[in-house]
């Protein structure tokens, strides 16, 4: 039985937009973003982001907002709560299921990785070393067993705390608190990067385009940026959707969703380009860009260890506030679906998320030789949630909404049964049925020609 709407749902559309806006704004955005851009060249790919999160990636949110306010339901009782005639697409929020439990897995690891480098940061330990040094040190601990399992454990037992709390009192209560000191964290972190000298040509790289770096790779790894920053196609938007309020508008929550991401992103780059430019370090440097680049930036700064306790402080709590929607989504499964006590379904998905977690933190030591078709645990899940399931899932939910859901019903429920009014709508409803799912298909086969 679902329960009412005064303990179910957000008590209001400031709680449904930092709510959803945290589950989105993660990792992704100060880690991953940052990058993503610098390996792609700067402003054109930054430009191409932009236009892809408001004309592709806001549609295909606003679609699971949909189909979770029209159900108040799970994203796999949302289907048949629908309709008896759409039972067989409970497919979908199982796929969706699976995959927020496998991102949770392997995203812990990570995660775990922030809070280790708040303590480093704080403790000294990585201020007045080498690059080298410096590298040294990220191998190291990734490579252990004890300190990178016990940081994930950490991460994985202050989620269940919140979600412990429920809707109400623990998510939105969380991130009303959580997202403005993002906010104002990574605010601190620009000006910071932007009185240095020698930043300007950081600012130049991330917002003057020049196309000529652009290739139909690029164009792609936007797309896929943008889409998957919003943390479409794994059930997040469907299950915070049913928590919205009816009278809430639904286009407004979704436009202010992906402009807070968006200016997350934004903020990253201003943090971060500046800053590497300004010591000559590579914009290009990968992955390790934050975890090995970063380091050496905030040692050569003035008060450098201050700066440095800030930023991965700030990138834990976007990873918290990513981390509480994917166990939630698991945990509303539960609860509507299995009929379990939220305090049981949060324990269980939880140490399940740890066992599973162990395997992928351990990918980077003990268990680095296990591969599975030539990927450690931890890459073959998120090959596999990146590249299949995520995009299957988000094109199934489009197709399922833009070809088989009623017209009329899509349009009653952006509207508010007609009480607001919707010129955005045959737009909207274009891109859903026709523009969305040639994106997803092209990134799906992409994806997968691209690591066959």
């Amino acid at each position: 039985m679902t329960a009412s709407k005064d303990t179910r749902g957000f008590t209001s559309n400031l709680g449904a937009i930092v709510a959803a806006a945290g589950s989105a704004i993660g990792l992704g955005n100060i880690w991953r973003f940052p990058y993503t851009v610098g390996q792609n060249g700067g402003g054109a790919f930054l430009l191409l982001y932009i236009l892809f999160v408001f004309f592709l990636g806001l549609p295909i949110m606003m679609s699971e907002f949909v189909i979770g306010r029209r159900s108040q339901r799970n994203t796999v009782g949302a289907f048949r709560q629908l309709g008896p005639q759409y039972k067989r697409w409970t497919f979908v929020g199982v796929l969706g299921i699976v995959a927020a439990f496998l991102i949770y897995s392997f995203y812990s690891t990570v995660a775990g990785w922030t809070l280790n480098y708040v303590f480093l940061s704080g403790s000294g330990q990585l201020s007045g070393r080498t690059p080298e040094e410096v590298s040294q040190v990220f191998a190291s601990f990734t490579s252990g067993t004890a300190a990178p399992l016990v940081c994930q454990l950490a991460f994985i037992l202050l989620t269940a705390a919140v979600v412990l709390l429920g809707v109400q009192k623990g998510i939105e209560k969380c991130t009303k608190i959580l997202m403005p000191l993002l906010l104002v964290l990574m605010l601190l972190l620009c000006v910071r990067s932007l009185t240095l000298r020698g930043s300007s040509a950081g600012l130049a790289f991330l917002f003057e385009p020049d196309f000529s770096k652009l290739t139909w790779s690029s164009v792609l790894s936007a797309l896929g940026q943008a889409l998957f920053s919003l943390s479409i196609g794994m059930g997040a938007l469907v299950t915070y959707g049913s928590y919205i309020r009816k009278e809430d508008n639904l286009f407004k929550t979704g436009v202010c969703v992906a402009g807070a991401d968006t200016l997350i992103a934004l903020l990253s780059g201003i943090a971060i380009f500046p800053a590497v430019f300004a010591f000559g370090m590579s914009p290009a440097s990968g992955p390790s860009l934050v975890y090995e680049v970063l380091p050496n930036v905030f040692g050569s700064m003035p008060m450098g260890a201050l700066f440095a306790v800030l930023f991965f402080l700030l990138l834990s709590i976007a990873a918290l506030t990513s981390t509480i929607s994917l166990l939630e989504i698991v945990v509303l499964w539960a609860v509507e679906e299995l009929h379990m006590k939220r305090v049981t379904a949060t324990f269980l998905v939880s140490l399940l998320v740890f066992a599973l977690g162990t395997v992928c933190t351990l990918s980077f030591g003990p268990f680095a030789d296990l591969h599975i078709m030539g990927k450690t645990f931890f890459e073959c899940l998120d090959h596999l949630t990146a590249t299949y399931m995520m995009p299957i899932g988000a094109l199934c939910i489009i197709l399922f909404l833009g070809w088989r859901y009623p017209k009329a019903e899509v349009f009653d429920e952006l509207t508010n049964q007609g009480r607001l009014k919707a010129g955005y709508f045959r737009v909207y409803y274009f891109v859903l049925r026709f523009l969305a799912p040639i994106a997803l298909f092209i990134i799906l086969i992409m994806g997968i020609l691209g690591n066959s």
